[in-house]
């Protein structure tokens, strides 16, 4: 039988804080934290058939069975994807190690780039090398590419005083040269070495590129004709983001100015984001620990995405983001009228996601009263009906649809029963009544206590047979704009890529080159110093791993919100019977 949740429920949703003065400039708008429901960190960006994909290194390797805290100790990276960036679609595990790369222990900072029909991955083993691995799909899953790692200390021009070899960023020219980006602790300590046409192989030696306040995090993209290089600085100098810029990709840079400061609710830790273009305008993805901050538990090794756009100036500078928790423009209405996986949400309270062996993802462990927020969903002239791909191994329970809030207008009830089986799927209907024009949809799951049922995806019918003729399930942008490279876009010989930022620091003793690395807080490190800090399967494939997510803990919302912050305090579930990590 499935094992109960041991936490309260509590919500995770974003609101804009304009009430304690977190107000956004019209040029630099966000969003946190994204997907929720998850722990993930160091994000890197991947513009694939008019999505962005996010991948995070996995923060939920980190916390122990009984919730405790088990240092930085992820193994695996968790792809999430958007094509309007309000609501996000969870893929789950796209690979994990060592299954997946047999030499390594773990899996920190992602990058990916697109070339030749395959898509490629730049880990990092703690701080002692990176590997490569690829797909030919962003959602995976992503096997090692080399059968070995691609950097070590004895690749030449790597090895450096106490370098860390962690934190890739892949990059490819416009004239088809690739290069990889990586190291950290220490303005001496960042490297570029150019990768040949294959993507698992280097040319030649690395070169040092002397980076003032340097940390970790390098993140490589290209605008008008100009390199940015981006970076976190050092703990005595904020960790926040920087930038520095050349008319060539490997040398010549000059320091500009700051992409963001220290992210809010991150506890002045470590820090880390990817730069990329999507539908015209340039992105900020980042972490920080506002979840489990405002949830109560320890922050140190649990962070969580965030999202927010910028713009330059004139001279090409970068006009410094500002930190909203709801502030991003949505580029697409959502279409109810066509399928929309389950797992797709911009908010949520108590939400669980597994692997599902009809494919993709599933939300699963759905209790009573938990709720799926999507944002700007066009019912047009009118829906008249709604179904849902479901499973309940228990009594099942009912799929409320409600507008604009979570005891909104009740336009539907769906009942669900017992099917057999968590993964013995069933299609269940109902009629809608007042579902039309622009609303937020929540969907809330009622019944009998905990575990209800799963659901795989959902979807409306409209009035008349015709469709509100929007986005698609989360809207339908592409990369565009004006011409650039871009840290996430690429295609046969050409394009663009880069990295993304360190998973803290490595554990003790696994720094190639020199000293070993630790997680740092700015109270404790110096520049270019350390200090410690106290702080299953890919999707789409069968249900023999769960990517769980951490369950729910109670909290009080604050008064100063005009709406309530949701808040979900997460601890690990258990296993249902036959199914194994």
């Amino acid at each position: 039988m499935r094992r109960s949740r041991t936490l309260a429920r509590t919500a995770c949703c974003g609101f804009a804080l304009t009430a304690v003065g977190l107000v956004a400039s019209p040029s630099a708008l966000a969003d946190y934290p994204i997907a929720s429901h998850r722990y993930l960190a160091d994000p890197a960006s991947l513009v694939h058939d008019g999505r962005v994909y996010l991948y995070g290194s996995n923060d939920d390797d980190n916390v122990k069975a009984d919730g405790s805290d088990d240092g930085y100790k992820m193994a695996s990276f968790v792809a999430i994807s958007s094509s309007d960036m309000k609501n996000w679609t969870d893929h789950g595990e796209v690979i994990r190690v060592p299954r997946d790369a047999s030499w390594a222990a773990n899996t920190w900072a992602p990058s990916l780039v697109e070339r030749n029909g395959n898509i490629y991955m730049y880990f990092a083993n703690n701080g002692s090398g990176i590997g490569v691995a690829k797909s030919d799909s962003p959602t995976g899953p992503f096997r090692d590419a080399k059968g070995s790692a691609l950097i070590t200390s004895s690749t030449p021009g790597a090895s450096g005083q106490n370098i860390w070899l962690f934190d890739p960023g892949v990059f490819i020219d416009d004239d088809g040269q690739a290069y990889l980006y990586f190291g950290g602790n220490g303005e001496q300590n960042a490297r570029v070495i150019k990768l040949n046409n294959d993507m698992v192989s280097v040319s030649g030696s690395a070169s040092t590129i002397t980076i003032p306040y340097f940390f970790e995090a390098s993140w490589m993209h290209k605008r008008n004709g100009v390199y940015y290089l981006s970076y976190s600085t050092n703990p005595a100098n904020g960790m926040r983001i920087d930038y520095l810029t050349s008319s060539s990709p490997t040398s010549g840079f000059t320091h500009r100015g700051t992409v963001g400061p220290q992210p809010p609710k991150n506890n002045n830790n470590n820090n880390h984001a990817a730069i990329f273009e999507f539908g015209g305008s340039w992105y900020h993805a980042y972490h920080n620990r506002s979840v489990a901050n405002d949830a109560g538990e320890p922050p140190g090794y649990r962070r969580n995405l965030g999202i927010e756009s910028f713009t330059y100036k004139e001279d090409g500078s970068i006009v410094p983001v500002t930190y909203t928790t709801d502030g991003l423009k949505q580029l697409a209405n959502l279409d109810p009228y066509a399928r929309v996986e389950a797992e797709t949400f911009n908010a949520q309270s108590g939400i669980e996601t597994e692997p599902c062996e009809e494919g993709g993802m599933d939300l699963s462990f759905i209790n009573n009263g938990d709720w799926v927020r999507l944002r700007g969903v066009d019912f047009g002239e009118g829906a008249e009906s709604f179904s849902a791909r479901v499973a309940s191994g228990a009594e099942g329970g009912s799929i409320e649809l409600r507008l604009d809030a979570r005891d909104g207008k009740l336009v539907g009830t769906c009942a669900v029963g017992a099917t057999g089986g968590w993964q013995k799927w069933s299609d269940v209907s109902c009629a809608v009544d007042g579902a039309a024009g622009v609303h937020d949809l929540y969907l809330v799951f009622t019944g009998g206590g905990s575990n209800l049922f799963n659901m795989n995806f959902w979807q409306f019918s409209p009035v008349g047979g015709e469709g509100a003729g929007g986005g698609g399930a989360g809207g339908s942008t592409s990369g565009g704009g004006d011409g650039s490279v871009s840290s996430v876009s690429a295609s046969s010989g050409g394009g663009a890529g880069s990295g993304s930022g360190s998973g803290g620091a490595p554990s003790t003793g696994t720094a190639a080159g020199g000293g070993s690395p630790s997680s740092t807080s700015a109270a404790q490190a110096s520049s270019g110093g350390t200090s410690d800090e106290q702080s299953g399967e890919p999707a789409g494939c069968s249900c023999r791993a769960a990517s769980r997510a951490p369950s729910g803990g109670a909290l009080a919302l604050t008064a100063l919100l005009a709406a309530s912050l949701g808040l979900r305090q997460r601890g690990r579930k258990g296993r249902r019977p036959g199914v194994t990590s």
